[in-house]
């Protein structure tokens, strides 16, 4: 028996000795099988290039140099877990991805290299699987957002095929703690992640097929790496010692850490020192993290020292003399909490008659704007932490009364605006500069009337996703809220997270609620869902009627929603409920219940009542006393007297309807 020298715990009944010859054998016989596994389960914050790169060499590097041992399933199913050459090695390298992360308490065996210091290494270009769809970009973001051991299961469902106990008794011989819960939760994932329109498995009374993401790391395309970055690296080399050395010299006169890290800034600036600037031109083609991070440095005045200096001193000096915009929830600019270390700079240009600056740290989005010609000038600053691949499409630059000029993401492939009152006319077609500058973009003036109520529509290039359009709407913040909508439920159909709005269904949703959205203005929204909860048949045959809960999500992680309800034909929702700084219609409070008064085309006054599929019974305490079975209730009531309505889950659990406001 010949085993490896690098061998620090005895051998087991469990372990098994795999020969080197018929080892790479195997290997090379599933090398593509055993390259996907290692590409799905290792961590998205590689970026696409680094995680092709190392899935590739975690694979080469299960090959022993002559012989290993390698330890096996230590409790039942030890055959079924790793019996063959392919079962060993597929244990060899997801027990060496895990590892890496700190999820596998087994000794890994092999040792993580970063790519580009052993073979494979690819030097002066980017490579990248093809470009996902809609519903694999979807399924890629919740495997980003999972644990290793989550991501390590799913692929033994999706690309091995396995069973869920099969795939139990591998995690078991990775030392996984929970492999049956870990198992469960992949599953879980696959429900989230698959497509609207398939039948729910449980009750077709079938297995459905775990999604398999289609991307494949041996089929790559490849770009070159940053030209200008490679030509002007000793720059940026000087311009870092700089940096760092002004930042230095601070820290070492002050004494605390609050004043250090709001000194640090200031100080760089006074020393003439530059922000640096955003990502590489092409750092969006090969990540997996599409947000402002991967944005680079845009506009003519990126070298503008003077006015960068200035930009710089206006964030983090508490003593500059301007106008300060801080969106909810942030301190004031100026103090140590509004700057953190790592500031880079996203735009510098002139825009309509005024010097723009935009900068970022990670957490925060900054626009400085002086005028070109005299005035006071302004910094607004806006919390963008964790912006995605909508979130981070677009920046107001500039702002009238009447319009604003967005800068868009460098992955925005087309831009237009459409009325969302108006949802059968088209989008019109929306230019932009070579910066990414937009021409004046239209948007509805608040506390004016309702009439229309102009929404930006943006394409992502084909190299994210295909078919990827979305909608932004100006709420008067430094970054546009994305519009999303999630459709009235049908049977055997599970329900899926919010989807985008530009679809025939979602446009027609948004007709009707679209005024609601000036009421959110100058709150710091991130994002707005219309969620279609229920979809009721109205008495006397009088139509359909739709209950809406619309939830808005602000950058700070609070939410407030407001129920509606939408008659048959409404052009106008009828706000029937409120809730402020609620976990209500979000993935962490999925029961909505809503109540409101109705009156028939007879002029009869019906109580109606409406509530989400997982509601089994409603109860109305007065004006009248009635019960019904199942989520929806229409009673005659006398009309103008206040309701009660309570709905019971199928384990008991009472939820509450929401009280009626006073007004629309």
């Amino acid at each position: 028996m010949i085993l490896s020298k690098r061998r620090t715990t005895p051998p087991d009944h469990h372990s098994r000795v795999l020969d080197a010859e018929r080892t790479e054998a195997a290997l090379l016989e599933h090398y593509v099988r055993l390259v996907r596994l290692a590409h799905v389960t290792l961590p998205r914050t590689l970026g696409q290039h680094r995680r092709v790169l190392a899935a590739h060499g975690v694979v080469q590097a299960a090959l022993p140099r002559r012989g290993v041992l390698v330890p096996g399933p230590r409790g039942d199913g030890a055959e079924g877990a790793g019996a063959s050459t392919y079962g060993l090695l597929r244990l060899r390298v997801l027990r060496a991805v895990l590892s890496r992360d700190g999820t596998s308490s087994a000794p890994a065996r092999i040792r993580w290299r970063r790519p580009g210091r052993v073979l494979p290494a690819v030097w002066g270009l980017r490579v990248f699987p093809q470009a996902a769809g809609a519903e694999e970009l979807v399924l890629d973001h919740a495997l980003a957002r999972s644990e290793g051991p989550v991501r390590a299961a799913f692929a033994l469902l999706a690309l091995d095929g396995l069973a869920p106990a099969d795939a139990s008794e591998v995690l078991r011989a990775l030392d996984v703690r929970d492999p049956e819960g870990t198992v469960a939760a992949a599953l879980r994932l696959a429900d989230a992640a698959r497509p609207a329109g398939r039948d729910d498995p449980e009750e077709a009374g079938t297995s459905a097929p775990v999604p398999a993401p289609a991307s494949d790391p041996c089929l790559l395309h490849a770009r070159p790496s940053d030209l200008l970055r490679r030509r002007h690296r000793l720059r940026a080399v000087a311009a870092t010692l700089a940096l760092a050395a002004a930042t230095g010299a601070a820290l070492l006169t002050l004494p605390s850490d609050a004043g250090r890290r709001s000194e640090a800034p200031r100080a760089a600036a006074a020393a003439g020192t530059l922000p640096p600037p955003g990502a590489a031109p092409d750092a969006w083609t090969h990540t997996a993290r599409l947000d402002f991070g991967v944005w680079p440095a845009r506009g003519r005045r990126t070298g503008d020292s003077a006015l960068l200096g200035r930009a710089l001193r206006a964030w983090t000096d508490r003593g500059w003399r301007g106008r300060r915009s801080v969106e909810p929830g942030e301190p004031a600019a100026g103090g140590p909490g509004t700057w953190q270390p790592g500031a880079r700079l996203l735009f510098a240009d002139d825009v309509d008659g005024h010097a723009v600056v935009l900068l970022r740290d990670g957490v925060h989005l900054v626009r400085y704007s002086e005028p070109l010609h005299g005035g006071t000038p302004e910094l607004t600053v806006a919390r963008t932490k964790d912006a995605d691949v909508t979130t981070a499409a677009a920046v107001v630059v500039a702002r009238s009364p009447r319009s604003v000029r967005l800068l868009l993401a460098p992955w925005v492939a087309a831009a237009a605006v459409r009325d969302l009152r108006e949802p059968s006319a088209g989008p019109r077609a929306v230019g932009r500069d070579g910066n990414g500058v937009t021409e004046p973009v239209a948007v509805a003036a608040p506390g004016g009337p309702c009439h229309d109520v102009p929404a930006v529509q943006l394409r992502s290039s084909s190299r994210i996703a295909e078919d990827h359009a979305f909608l932004l709407a100006d709420l008067g913040g430094l970054v546009p809220a994305h519009l999303t909508y999630m459709p009235a439920p049908r049977p055997g159909v599970r329900p899926r997270p919010p989807r985008e709005a530009t679809g025939e269904a979602g446009l027609r949703g948004w007709a009707a609620t679209a005024c609601r959205l000036a009421g959110l203005h100058g709150r710091g929204v991130r994002s707005v869902n219309h969620w279609v909860f229920a979809a009721q048949p109205l008495p006397e045959g009088s139509g359909t009627a739709a209950w809406v809960c619309a939830r808005a999500d602000t950058w700070r992680g609070t939410g407030d929603v407001e129920y509606l309800f939408v008659a048959p034909g409404g052009t106008d929702a009828k706000v029937v409920g409120r809730g402020r700084d609620t976990a209500q219609c979000s993935r962490f409070g999925q029961n909505a219940l809503a109540h409101t008064e109705w009156r028939a085309p007879s002029g009869a006054p019906y109580l109606l009542a409406a509530a989400s599929r997982a509601v089994t019974r409603l109860d109305v305490t007065a004006p009248v006393r009635s019960t019904a079975d199942g989520r929806f209730l229409a009673v005659a009531v006398p009309g103008g007297r206040p309701a009660e309505v309570t709905g019971r889950l199928p384990d008991g659990t009472r939820i509450d309807s929401p009280l009626s406001p006073d007004g629309p």
